[in-house]
């Protein structure tokens, strides 16, 4: 981009914020195009129905994935993780906050989700079924009325031989879907930016996936593995940055976060906020969940992204307007941080356009933090993640130290003592435990 464009960008923006992004300050930022459900509901080409769809095929394959993958067997198939209260992680962080915390907060252990232990399972493992049953259906192999744990056959394992899958991937998302593509008989590759870790390198590799490694980031990776599929007719590339499918499979989330809230008898309603806090990389991930929750909870929810200061692209793209036509390399912002998954420099635009309507805002927070947070979470709760996965962690307080203009403008201020925080770990489970404690190492290291 031009100097002349970032020139004119930056009389339209708020100077100190921007200025604040360039030197990699933590800053908070709330969303001026946040607008009623209704309203907002108005712009989207989605509906509650398209979830439900979502949510009945996974049911249709429970008896495969409880077949392929016994760890979900207890579940019966569904891929689904744990709503755990972090009381003790609250008063930690009280401890050195300026406001008192209200509320309850919770941690959604998606960091815990069978397969593939991250936020990815949802969405990637969603999309390669679907597709799956596309090509079985369309072939003559399967109908919606069977036992769908005949797929697990090696008769489907050959049939699905014949074709490719292919994703760009930081790491998460190419676990999962690596892993289920693998397991179904897909021929698989996944292209894998120069931050992606080598354990997750490692892992795809040991499950027969094709990993191919650049020097560059998150979008060359995405790129190439585009440019590739696009030149194979029986390979279908899954597209982070663009697919309805992914952005589907991360939205049911939100209806089984409806019965997980009811069933701990946790009110969600006009009285009893309740606030979520998504750490976000292109923005696939978070945009689905925070949009599926929009269409269960409308108005009562408020949803919040959290970037790495020095990866704040989806904070850039929805704050100039430009979404992906603007990166962070444009304000010499560089894109390194140790929090992987959510290394990314440009945003998807599909999903900044989409969520505009009912994100609340996004915050950034320092690798220090992460680092510091993570070593917090595993003596207080003994709950391990990976650093990308605590960026929601600072979501309450940023909220009370910083969001007193909207917690007034939405008439919340009162309601606090009420409210419900849900903090989404991204990923963490499937890491080698001797990376985890070279995590929590790190993070000790920091607090003196």
């Amino acid at each position: 981009m031009t100097h002349f464009k970032i020139q004119s960008i930056l009389k339209n923006c708020p100077h100190p914020l921007i200025d604040h992004l360039i030197s990699l300050k933590e800053v908070f930022w709330l969303n001026q195009h946040l607008e009623k459900y209704e309203i907002g509901m108005k712009k989207t080409p989605f509906t509650i129905q398209d979830v439900q769809d979502a949510e009945a095929r996974l049911g249709r394959f429970a008896a495969y994935i409880a077949k392929a993958f016994p760890e979900t067997s207890a579940d019966n198939g569904i891929i689904e993780s744990p709503l755990t209260k972090i009381s003790q992680m609250k008063q930690k962080i009280q401890l050195n906050s300026s406001q008192p915390l209200l509320g309850q907060w919770l941690l959604k252990c998606d960091s815990h989700l069978p397969i593939s232990g991250s936020i990815k399972a949802r969405g990637g493992i969603y999309e390669v079924l679907k597709h799956a049953e596309e090509l079985a259906i369309g072939n003559q192999m399967l109908s919606l009325d069977d036992d769908y744990s005949i797929i697990a056959s090696e008769k489907f394992r050959e049939f699905f031989s014949q074709y490719t899958i292919a994703v760009g991937s930081t790491g998460n998302l190419g676990l999962s879907i690596g892993i289920i593509s693998a397991k179904l008989g897909f021929n698989v590759t996944v292209h894998m930016s120069t931050d992606a870790k080598q354990w997750k390198k490692d892992l795809l590799r040991s499950k027969n996936v094709t990993v191919v490694e650049y020097t560059s980031d998150y979008s060359k990776a995405v790129a190439e593995g585009r440019r590739q599929a696009a030149s194979d007719p029986d390979c279908y590339f899954i597209d982070d940055e663009n697919s309805p499918d992914l952005f589907l499979g991360y939205a049911v989330a939100a209806l089984r976060l409806q019965k997980q809230l009811n069933d701990q008898n946790i009110q969600v309603d006009e009285n009893h906020p309740l606030f979520v806090y998504l750490p976000c990389g292109v923005g696939g991930g978070p945009g689905g969940v925070a949009f599926g929750l929009k269409l269960f909870f409308r108005d009562y929810v408020h949803c919040f992204f959290a970037e790495p200061v020095h990866s704040p692209c989806m904070l850039l793209g929805m704050m100039t307007g430009l979404h992906d036509q603007i990166s962070v390399y444009d304000f010499g912002i560089d894109n390194i941080t140790e929090a992987d998954g959510l290394a990314v420099g440009r945003p998807s635009g599909f999903i900044g356009k989409l969520i505009e309507p009912f994100l609340s805002g996004i915050y950034t927070v320092s690798d220090k933090q992460l680092f510091i947070m993570l070593k917090n979470l595993a003596d207080t709760e003994n709950l391990h993640l990976e650093p990308s996965a605590l960026a929601g962690m600072s979501g309450p307080v940023k909220l009370m130290e910083e969001g007193n203009k909207y917690l007034l403008n939405h008439q919340l201020a009162k309601k606090m003592k009420n409210s419900t925080h849900i903090i989404w770990a991204t990923g963490g489970s499937m890491v080698p435990q001797e990376v985890l404690a070279q995590y929590y190492k790190k993070g000790k290291s920091l607090m003196h």
